[in-house]
């Protein structure tokens, strides 16, 4: 049943990138909230200070936006829910904390380091489940007491009652059920007085009014945790809806050791943003038709959590290229010309100085050829500079022994070309070919070589017409000098 009015929010950690399943988890909420008009509001969980990384927020947001995330309430744009940092909430959790303990919910633990690791050992030993063995309920008021007038070290753990059943209803996963003899006393509130994730987490997804958390699958095991704690502290539960894993294609679970897994990476190998969108919508949700390309909007339109399936997604490049191939070739001309633009700048010929018009036919003439904005550079550099070097596959293949002579003839037509545009290229080969009574392919192929170096790109004609008369002649006189006629050819 739809809420009228959803809350859902992403809530990551800035221990680092943001990771390709974080994005994964940050664009369902997103999706989630635009096709049920509800909002979806960012929180960064801080609260684990070992593992902080200070720039990692402002990357964390610079890439949501990158991606094109935005959201409703957050700590850059505020909202009725201030502050958007765990780090800065400490006395609201102290609060709950304090109001747990006192219905006998949760209790101070005061145990060094080196008994929970005895603990732990002799649990192992006994091929035992490692959980705490409630030791500090042991402990008359008195003693506690006087440990803490003492200033002893303590946390706050979780009460979990014995031989209970704890039922969740995941809108994907469908029923889960947990015994509670297997569910550890978590940690609440840690020695340095942060809280750990699982109390501020439901202490915030409530204060915050979460209608749904939507988070990955790791995180089921850590829910019936998050159950207690609401009715422990007598709050209406929200949905849950957890994601499936992201896998290598092997079924492993996704990870740096076979590929990146930041999404910093993507950005700096050139993805669109459109594309990993796109794809990364596809991980674990299907629209129920063939339909594979989408927008922002269009997955706005049709998401449901309903078709977010329970089994692993994995996670294909060569459909993520496909994908990027495909978004590139949808946007117009004039804004790859910006793109283009930006990469020639960084490139070798950051000095050259080239029109936007003779950019634009390099785009228009490249566009079903490449999959990213950095190949109209790569994949056809002879646009840029007259190739020093010749395909010696090609010439073994396509340089023949009269090629010499009948390339020469197709250089004189076109030198008598006045302004030509590209039918006067085509017209002018036409014409030589049927003087040379030879297939057109005898002279398509050579001047190809002549006029790039290689054997493959866009269409002759192309390339004649972007490159120019002048030139065009030049490169043909300069290939005519140098590429000499293999002896396998001469017999031929």
């Amino acid at each position: 049943m739809s809420i009228i009015s959803p809350r859902v929010r992403f809530a990551p950690s800035p221990t680092g990138y943001l990771h390709i399943g974080g994005l994964r988890t940050a664009l369902f909420n997103y999706l989630f909230a635009k096709n049920q008009n509800g909002k979806i509001i960012l929180r960064i969980e801080d609260t684990d200070r070992k593992r902080f990384i200070e720039d990692a927020v402002a990357n964390l947001l610079k890439t949501l936006e990158w991606a094109g995330i935005y959201f409703d309430e957050g700590p850059e744009i505020g909202g009725e829910s201030e502050p958007y940092f765990q780090s800065q909430r400490l006395e609201i959790y102290k609060m709950y904390a304090d109001e747990l303990i006192n219905k006998g919910k949760a209790y101070y633990a005061f145990d060094t380091p080196e008994r929970l690791q005895q603990l732990r050992e002799q649990q192992q030993k006994l091929n035992q489940q490692t959980m705490y063995d409630k030791f500090a309920l042991t402990l008359s008021e008195d003693e506690v007491e006087r440990k803490m007038e003492n200033g002893e070290t303590y946390v706050v753990r979780l009460n979990v009652q014995p031989n209970e059943t704890i039922v969740v209803d995941d809108l994907i996963r469908g029923k889960v059920e947990f015994d509670t003899n297997i569910v550890d006393d978590q940690v609440l509130i840690k020695s340095d007085g942060f809280p750990t994730y699982h109390l501020a987490n439901v202490v915030d997804d409530h204060l915050m009014g979460i209608t749904h958390v939507i988070r990955g699958e790791e995180w089921l095991s850590s829910t019936p945790k998050h159950v207690l704690l609401y009715e422990y502290l007598g709050w209406e539960k929200p949905v849950f809806a957890h994601l499936p894993l992201l896998l290598n294609p092997d079924k492993s679970k996704l990870s740096k050791r076979q590929g990146d897994v930041a999404v910093e990476d993507y950005m700096k190998k050139g993805y669109l943003k459109e594309a990993l969108i796109n794809f990364v919508a596809l991980l674990g949700w299907n629209p129920g038709d063939e339909q594979e390309f989408f927008t922002m909007g269009e997955l706005a339109n049709k998401f449901s959590l309903e078709r977010v399936h329970k089994a692993g997604a994995v996670f294909n490049i060569e459909k993520l290229n496909w994908l990027n191939a495909e978004h590139l070739r949808s946007k117009p001309n004039d804004e790859l010309l910006l793109m283009l633009k930006d990469e020639l700048s960084k490139s070798y010929y950051k000095d050259k100085v080239l029109a936007d018009d003779y950019l634009l036919l390099i785009i228009e003439a490249m566009k079903p050829r490449v999959s990213f904005v950095n190949e109209f550079i790569t994949k056809c550099t002879y646009f840029y500079t007259e190739p020093t070097e010749y395909d010696e596959h090609v010439i073994k293949k396509r340089w023949k022994e009269d090629t010499p002579e009948q390339l020469t003839k197709l250089r004189d037509n076109i030198a008598q070309l006045d302004n030509p545009v590209k039918e006067d290229f085509e017209n002018a080969l036409t014409k030589t070919a049927e003087e040379l009574e030879i297939g057109k392919g005898k002279l398509i192929h050579p001047v190809r070589l002549a006029l790039s170096g290689i054997g493959t790109g866009p269409g002759v004609y192309d390339l004649l017409f972007i490159i120019g008369k002048d030139k065009s002649i030049g490169r043909i006189d300069r290939a005519l000098k140098i590429i000499t006629i293999p002896k396998t050819n001469v017999s031929e």
